[in-house]
């Protein structure tokens, strides 16, 4: 997470300006792996000085579960990514970056439920108050996928 990074503007002027496409992988293989989701969150919880057991708790996801996303048994959905945003306690960039890291869709305020779970996150309302928000607005529940 340390690792100087290369803009992401920068990236996609790189690949447009490229002769070949493999030319263009091979320059840039550093600025275009993303690491492992299970490494990226475990290096998170160093970062941010917290235990993977306080995150899942916090993140309302079962145990076991969560425990085999940290150990890389299990890829997240998109709303079990959702969940450990909230219980890393990220803000709203931080969650856009991990559902990137996961490769999974952005939350985009369009979106009836995305404007809903985009605005706990900014307020910093925990996953629990946000389901019942959720629940309130007729929306499906995180994790109901």
């Amino acid at each position: 997470m340390a690792k100087k990074t290369v803009r992401t503007s920068t990236l996609l002027r790189r690949l447009f300006k490229a002769p070949n496409l493999e030319g263009f992988m091979e320059k840039n293989a550093d600025d275009i792996q993303t690491p492992p989701f299970h490494e990226y969150i475990s290096e998170l919880c160093k970062v941010m000085d917290q235990v993977p057991e306080r995150v899942i708790k916090q993140s309302s996801i079962e145990r076991t579960y969560g425990h085999q996303l940290f150990n890389g048994i299990r890829k997240p959905s998109r709303d079990k990514v959702i969940q450990l945003a909230f219980g890393f306690g990220l803000d709203v960039d931080g969650t856009q970056k991990l559902l990137r890291m996961a490769q999974k869709n952005p939350l985009y305020p369009r979106i009836k439920r995305d404007a809903a779970i985009l605005y706990c996150i900014n307020h910093h309302i925990d996953v629990v108050e946000a389901q019942s928000i959720l629940q309130d607005l007729g929306l499906t529940l995180l994790g109901g996928d």
